[in-house]
């Protein structure tokens, strides 16, 4: 387990109407503080990596299809400092994921349909500055190969 990362086991509540699920409350023990909340999305296939924030903090829930979640600590200082995280998020078991600063992280869609991430990082998205830093999925000096 990378440092800093949280996993949290979520519960689906069904009844005849439908579902609810909480996904992030102001009193769990990861939380920080609230900056947004946004959707994203993955057709088939399709990989969205690489990319880390020097602030923020990530909170990941995948709520529609199923994602292969990477994590990478380039962390020089950390002890978990190179360290791999590999790991599925869906519906069929939901968790939400804490990603710290500095962790780099990225998702490929593995369902045979559009899968939906909702994320609610502690910044709100600061498109004159944006805190992201990106590396290309593939062509770079990280240890995950998305192609499995």
């Amino acid at each position: 387990m990378i440092d800093g990362v949280r996993i949290k086991n979520l519960k689906v509540i069904p009844d005849e109407r439908g579902r609810l699920m909480e996904m992030l409350r102001s009193d769990d023990e990861s939380f920080k503080k609230f900056g947004q909340v946004y959707m994203t999305t993955a057709k088939p296939g399709v990989v969205k990596a690489w990319h880390y924030h020097k602030i923020q903090m990530d909170y990941f829930c995948c709520i529609k299809g199923k994602i292969r979640l990477g994590l990478y600590d380039a962390r020089k200082k950390s002890p978990t400092y190179n360290q791999i995280m590999d790991m599925i998020l869906s519906l069929d078991e939901p968790k939400l994921v804490t990603i710290p600063p500095n962790v780099y992280h990225g998702f490929k869609c593995i369902a045979d349909e559009e899968s939906i991430v909702i994320n609610t990082p502690t910044e709100a998205y600061n498109h004159k500055n944006p805190d992201e830093y990106r590396v290309d999925a593939f062509d770079n000096d990280i240890q995950f190969d998305w192609r499995k």
